[in-house]
This record gives C-alpha cells, sequence and structure tokens, in this order.
C-alpha cells in the first residue's frame, strides 16, 4: 500500500477495539487479527461458534434481462444450472487462462445475482466486470453500505435459529443456499457459506445495522475471531486463497480446481483452461503435513530424496491437528503419502504429502 492510499475501517471497527482485537491493516483495511488469541478463536469454530467481521470483501450486485448470458461469459461455473435462492463457488476467468479473482455467487431471480469477491482485488474485479459487460447489465457496488459478519462452526445453524424471525430456514439451509430474513433484530441476507470448513453463514446487512447486529450475536454467546483464525481455519479445511494458491497466470487447474467448471459453453480463457485440464499441468498443488509444530512460509522449497520438487505457497501451524501444516505447488509427479522435506531456514525438516483437504485426510 501507498503512502497515498487511505486505510479503510468497517463500521464494526469501534466493536474491535473495545474488545481487545488486535488490529492490523489487511486489503486496505483495519481489522483484528485476533483477540483471545488464533487457538482460542480456531477451536471456537471447530467446536461452537464464532464470528467474523469480513465486510472488506466487496460486494455486487448484477441486473438486467441478459444478466446469465453476461456470467455465464465471465464465470467458470455452471449459472444456468442455479434456482432461485441459490448460490456456488466460482472463478473469474481470464483470456490468458489464469484468474482474476475466485468468487461467490448467487441467484435472486432469473435477472438478478449478487456476487462476493476478495477484497484486495476489489477494484480490479469491478473494473474487469465492466470491462466484459457487453449484455447490458446493471453492476452495482454495494461495498460501502452494507457490512458482512460470518457466522462459523457447528452450532451457528442453532444460534443463530435463537434470535432469528427465520428459524426454520437457517435450521435446514445447505451450502450456498439463501434465506432473508431478520436476525438479531437486524434485516439479514444469509447465504450459508464461509470460509472455515465448518458449517454457517455470511450475514450482509446495512451498514448502520452492523453494530447492533454484532451486538445480538456476542450477547448470543458467539465468539469474535480475527484474522488469524481465519486463515489457519482455511488452511486446515483445504480452501486456497488468491495471491496464493490463486492468481492472474497461475491456472486454476494446477489449483486443483477444475471441479468448479462444469459447464460445455464457451467462457472466458475456457480454451486455454480446457486444455491445461486435458493435458495436465507441471505443478500441483498439494497439502504437507509436517511431522512438528513448525510455520512454513510462501516461497520456502520442499524436497524429495534430496531434489527440489516445489514450494509452499501458504502454512500455518494447525490447533486441530496440532502440527505444521502446508499448501504447495509440487511437481505433478509426486504423488500422496510421499515422504518429504520442507527447508525451514536453513533446516530441513520431515514432512509428508497429503491432501490438501486436511481435515478429511
Amino acid at each position: 500500500m501507498s503512502a497515498t492510499e487511505t486505510v479503510k475501517r468497517t463500521p464494526l471497527y469501534d466493536r474491535h477495539v473495545a474488545a481487545g482485537g488486535k488490529i492490523v491493516p489487511f486489503a486496505g483495511y483495519e481489522l483484528p487479527v485476533q483477540y483471545a488469541g488464533i487457538i482460542a478463536e480456531t477451536t471456537a469454530v471447530r467446536n461452537g461458534v464464532g464470528m467474523f467481521d469480513v465486510s472488506h470483501m466487496a460486494r455486487l450486485w448484477f441486473r438486467g434481462e441478459r444478466v446469465v448470458e453476461f456470467l455465464e461469459w465471465v464465470t467458470a461455473n455452471d449459472i444456468r444450472g442455479l434456482v432461485d435462492g441459490q448460490g456456488h463457488y466460482s472463478l473469474l476467468p481470464n483470456d490468458q487462462g489464469g484468474l482474476v479473482d475466485d468468487i461467490i455467487t448467487y441467484r435472486v431471480d432469473d435477472t438478478t445475482f449478487r456476487m462476493v469477491v476478495n477484497a484486495a482485488n476489489h477494484a480490479k474485479d469491478v473494473a474487469w466486470l465492466h470491462s466484459q459487460n457487453k449484455f447490458g447489465v446493471e453492476i452495482e457496488d454495494e461495498t460501502e453500505g452494507t457490512a458482512m459478519i460470518a457466522v462459523q462452526g457447528p452450532r451457528a445453524a442453532e444460534v443463530l435459529a435463537g434470535i432469528s424471525n427465520i428459524p426454520d430456514q437457517l435450521r435446514s439451509a445447505g451450502l450456498f443456499q439463501l434465506s432473508e430474513g431478520t436476525i438479531g433484530g437486524v434485516k439479514c441476507f444469509a447465504p450459508c457459506s464461509g470460509y472455515t470448513g465448518e458449517h454457517g453463514f455470511e450475514l450482509i446487512c446495512a451498514a448502520s445495522d452492523a453494530g447492533r447486529l454484532w451486538d445480538a450475536l456476542l450477547e448470543a454467546g458467539v465468539t469474535p475471531c480475527g484474522l488469524g483464525s481465519r486463515d489457519t481455519l482455511r488452511v486446515e479445511a483445504g480452501l486456497p486463497l488468491y495471491g496464493h494458491e490463486l492468481g492472474d497466470d497461475m491456472s486454476p487447474i494446477s489449483a486443483g480446481l477444475g471441479w468448479v467448471i462444469k459447464k460445455d459453453i464457451p467462457y472466458l480463457g475456457s480454451n486455454i483452461i480446457e486444455k491445461a485440464r486435458a493435458e495436465g499441468t507441471p505443478t500441483k498443488l498439494q497439502g504437507v503435513r509436517l511431522d512438528a509444530k513448525r510455520l512454513t512460509s510462501p516461497g520456502m522449497k520442499v524436497f524429495v530424496d534430496g531434489n527440489e520438487v516445489g514450494e509452499v505457497s501458504s502454512g500455518v501451524v494447525s490447533p486441530t491437528l496440532d502440527c505444521g501444516i502446508a499448501f504447495a505447488f509440487l511437481d505433478a509427479s509426486v504423488k500422496l503419502k510421499t515422504p518429504c522435506e520442507v527447508d525451514i531456514r536453513g533446516r530441513r525438516e520431515p514432512a509428508t504429502v497429503v491432501s490438501k483437504r486436511f481435515l478429511k485426510g
């Protein structure tokens, strides 16, 4: 971030400070990296329910008679397969076979969709979408006027149901299913989604109501959590992060996201991406589980039988698994269960190549 750029604050900034959150700059915002600590917050989400201020993520509306046609062109997942009140994880491919971003798209009705994109890519994504809009679609950026709170964990649905006027919808909601109603006295758009590997919801409300919703969740016993535990949770769950596992010049096939691309009609970059799917890629994203509780960082080299085979893209110490874990782009020939070593500041630490979905491996 340059010296001329202004760091933003979400509508919940004062709540974070009052609760003792350790504030750090992230994606142009001042956000809490932790409250009680990464281990305590990770455990709260895995075993109960925690919440994250994710208002920094960008929220967009799309409206128009040709909105389905437009979104089929600019996104990689099957837009026509969605029904009203349903969403899915998807990608914004570029014309070079890489990715502008990874996203979540929701169908409200046949002429209205919503999209959530990464905070660091906000301006880039909006500019890209406008540049590709030859379909007369209205694109509205609602980020500044709204807030978003992710409520995550095995108790998320039950806790939200207890302070909502739509309890049955919340209790029965499946992944990416939409609910709309009042939660904690606040009108919310409540898709069943998240970035932790646990059941949960990402509640979107008016910015002016964000504090009231946060307070209601606190009163209901939801644990406030920061960026540190969110990163730990997403790596444990095998979820990629743009800028680490995804990028403008990185193939979604190499990142193991071929399953996201389910349609058989042309889309941006489809010729290059489909060629990579058919022929394979030189590297493949894998999981690496260390024998010890060691923290790895992006760029650290991975070795098999003394030969360098790739490098780490993300790494954390997992409270759930009680060891270091990492994502790494490795030579495509490296198989699961292969013993390996990670060079951590000149010392090679023993590890094993495993599924990147660590909690299911």
